[in-house]
């Protein structure tokens, strides 16, 4: 066993040498930090780095403080509606695109739904924010030129909370519609034509054969969207102000405050470790109730 184990090493050492730039980089800037974050949690660094054993105090301090539940409750509202209201656009844009029949128009329409997942959350907070502006922006000027009053959208708690919703879902909406068009390219033919033989409608192969096959796809998909739910930041960010601020700030964002803004890095990396914790947790109960990754 150990002759073979060793004559598999000498045989396949340069696959080995390949992959230890990897190896090394998930251990310097993954898993090390986030060891240097547990143990973080447990201290309170002070005035010049130096720090102190608190225990399971910053854990305490987080939990009592109702910043945090406010934070919680904006993450749960605008992670869960980005994922719930999100999920079936990208499905429908790939059967959309499925159906049409003219290949350079085709082209041409994956290209433009896909484009936005291109740019940065900077340039597309910039955009919306001239399009949607009081002053000058196409949608109020709309608005005026029909007898309304300008709508200030990132200032007004309930449209900025809808904008942190909906920007993303119009963002990847055309990377997951590639996904899933991709998927639906790889049933096979022969799937079709007999349902045809059947005398199934367009319609009824989509139901029957197009959107059951689609599932293990879109389990992945929203797997991979659970798994980013609690760790949003980007849009948040960049899109924030402080009227609204208050009603859009997530975890990460209130982390990020916490600990480089306020300095507090024991009460940020606890708050972090409760995220992790958190997200395997959730994630663990969407493996189990989906049943992702079970064989059919």
């Amino acid at each position: 066993m150990n002759l073979g184990m060793s004559g598999n090493m000498r045989r396949y050492a340069w696959l080995y040498v390949m992959i230890l730039p990897i190896i090394v980089y998930l251990g310097l800037f993954v898993y090390y930090p986030l060891v240097q974050g547990v143990i973080s949690s447990f201290q309170e660094t002070k005035l010049l780095g130096a720090t102190s054993w608190v225990g399971t105090e910053n854990y305490r301090t987080a939990i009592d403080t109702p910043q945090f539940w406010q934070v919680v409750r904006n993450t749960l509202l605008i992670g869960g509606g980005i994922i719930l209201l999100g999920f079936f656009p990208p499905i429908m844009v790939a059967l959309a695109l499925n159906e049409v029949m003219n290949i350079a128009f085709k082209k041409i329409a994956q290209t433009t739904v896909y484009i936005p997942h291109l740019f940065s959350w900077v340039v597309i907070a910039g955009m919306w924010m001239y399009i949607l502006a009081p002053s000058g922006g196409l949608v109020n000027e709309f608005i005026k030129s029909v007898g309304g009053e300008p709508i200030r959208f990132f200032t007004s708690i309930g449209w900025a909370r809808s904008l942190m919703i909906g920007l993303p879902i119009w963002r990847d909406m055309g990377y997951y519609a590639i996904i899933y068009l991709a998927a639906i390219t790889s049933i096979s033919p022969s799937l079709y034509e007999a349902a045809r033989v059947d005398g199934a409608s367009r319609f009824q192969q989509t139901w029957q054969i197009t959107l059951p096959m689609l599932k293990p796809t879109m389990l992945v998909v929203f797997m991979l969207n659970t798994l980013g739910m609690l760790r949003i930041f980007d849009q948040i960010f960049i899109m924030r102000n402080p009227v609204s601020k208050r009603y859009v700030d997530v975890l990460m964002t209130y982390v990020y405050d916490l600990g480089i803004t306020q300095g507090k890095i024991g009460l940020a990396s606890a708050i972090s470790v409760m995220v992790l914790g958190a997200t395997l947790v959730m994630t663990a109960i969407v493996w189990t109730v989906t049943g992702f990754g079970k064989e059919e």
